[in-house]
């Protein structure tokens, strides 16, 4: 059993690791050229911002989670994913992946989650449907996640929230494993998210979007909600809601002016609440992390705290919420300033 000497050693060392590893990756992108170059209207960086965040992020994160955890099978099906993810995320970020190749190379990973025990096991879903449910959730996590991925300290700082979040989860059901995972991601993030918050001196990049959404959604897959509250289940959802709901909403606006979902324009939700809040980066991106640090609460909430019914009126007030959200920016003009 992992103690909490060690739980938080794993997070401090993950933590330093991403400070370390982070300016050390922006140097050796801007030696080779890996950087984002603003060369589009949807990109307003005054100069070009190195990539190769993500490579820092995932190696600070298996460093810290190597110095305490033994791996098992499922254990070593996330890393592998994680480790698969990254890769096609780094040929990506060289701009060289069509979306379906890109797609695919996902698939490989999502496949190789599946066979380490990654399977959706509620009683209520037949199990036929178990495997092509959780080939889904991941996929949908993984690209939720590099979609976020559009505003300074965006990506990274929610993923660290649903990462602490889910390490919470993880603790209640007695998984410590999973909890070192968790603390391990959301360490390595807070490292770089020093680097990437607004003025961004690094981005977090295909590489890492790609890989922390997997991670993620393999974590959530595998934590045992329904152990202590019968509304358990749907808790993910509000956890990860911040990017499953950017990813729907950008879905929806795309699909009804006839663009395919992974076709670049400012109708993110955060994009759209950086202009009514008049450009200010670093605010929007505030509000979306108190909205994503609500979003855990209310399923840590629904996990261990409440009787079915109070859940379910918990989900339900934190949906309006977001639905209002949305509403209100749906107002605004897809045009950036």
């Amino acid at each position: 059993m992992i103690g909490i000497v060690q739980l938080g050693l794993v997070f401090t060392l993950a933590l330093l690791l991403g400070a370390y590893f982070t300016p050390l990756a922006r140097q050796a992108a801007l030696r080779f050229g890996i950087v984002d170059r603003p060369d589009n209207p949807l990109k307003h960086q005054a100069e070009p911002v190195p990539y190769l965040g993500g490579v820092a992020v995932f190696l600070a994160f298996l460093i810290a989670l190597g110095t305490v955890l033994e791996l098992d099978r499922t254990l070593l099906g996330i890393l592998l994913a994680g480790t698969l993810t990254l890769l096609v995320g780094l040929i990506d970020d060289f701009g060289v992946l069509t979306p379906f190749a890109k797609l695919a190379g996902e698939g490989v990973a999502v496949f190789a989650l599946l066979r380490g025990g990654a399977v959706i096991e509620l009683a209520e879903v037949p199990e036929g449907l178990r495997w092509p449910l959780a080939a889904l959730w991941l996929l949908g996590v993984c690209n939720a996640f590099n979609l976020l991925d559009v505003m300074d300290g965006l990506a990274g700082g929610v993923g660290a929230i649903a990462a602490l979040a889910l390490a919470c989860a993880a603790a209640i059901t007695g998984q410590h494993a999973l909890v070192a995972v968790c603390l391990a991601l959301a360490g390595a993030l807070a490292g770089f998210v020093m680097y990437n918050f607004h003025p961004a001196r690094i981005y977090l990049g295909d590489a890492g979007s790609l890989s922390v959404g997997i991670i993620l959604a393999a974590v959530a897959l595998d934590i045992r909600w329904s152990d202590t509250s019968p509304a358990g289940f749907l808790a993910p959802l509000a956890i990860l809601a911040v990017p499953l709901v950017d990813t729907a909403y950008v879905s929806l606006l795309r699909a009804r002016a006839g663009r395919p979902f992974w076709y670049g324009s400012p109708d993110h939700f955060p994009l759209r609440l950086r202009r009514r809040l008049g450009g200010d980066v670093r605010r929007a991106t505030t509000v979306c992390y108190v909205v994503a640090l609500l979003g855990g609460l209310v399923g840590l909430a629904m996990m261990a705290l409440l009787p079915w019914e109070t859940a379910l009126w918990m989900l339900a007030g934190y949906v309006v919420l977001l639905l209002a959200l949305l509403t209100w920016l749906a107002r605004v003009p897809m045009a950036e300033p």
